[in-house]
């Protein structure tokens, strides 16, 4: 996978929380339903580009959220993604994405959310997801790594759609 793909692929990555007050016990719960995620993606020495995804996604009876995105880059035809994430302790999280190499993680920092994972290529990527005080809304600022170099990085907003 290439370094435009990584990122992507995380400034969407979970259509990532808002975590609502009420949902704060369970911020999965936030991806209940419809989401959506617009951003912009930023690769060294690539013109930046826009990138969108909508997302629906349903939990199971043992708490497991599935989600299931549309990703529309700029330049590029839709593609979908899928997740799989469940709650492992207190303010942590693991699961899989279907671009991910490995396991997905998400620690709560502070409020915040850290997404961690690889994808092929020796990529790493972060995202912080900052849940916004209307509850319905986060900010995802994404990092990209190669190598352990910083290659790109994306700034998106993500909402809950009714």
């Amino acid at each position: 996978m290439n370094v435009r793909s990584a990122a992507i692929l995380l400034s969407l990555s979970l259509a990532s929380p808002s975590f609502a007050a009420s949902s704060q016990s369970d911020p999965l719960r936030f991806f209940e339903g419809k989401t959506e995620s617009v951003g912009t993606i930023k690769i060294v020495m690539k013109k930046p580009f826009r990138s969108r995804a909508v997302g629906v996604g349903q939990i199971s009876s043992d708490g497991t959220l599935t989600l299931v995105q549309r990703i529309e880059d700029e330049g590029q035809l839709p593609r979908e993604r899928r997740w799989k994430m469940r709650k492992v302790g207190p303010g942590k999280y693991s699961g899989t994405m279907t671009e991910a190499k490995g396991p997905v993680t998400v620690d709560e920092v502070d409020g915040k959310y850290r997404f961690r994972f690889r994808m092929e290529g020796s990529v790493a990527v972060e995202q912080w997801l900052i849940p916004a005080p209307d509850g319905h809304s986060a900010a995802s600022a994404v990092t990209i790594r190669k190598y352990g170099m910083t290659v790109g990085h994306s700034d998106s907003v993500i909402h809950k759609v009714n």
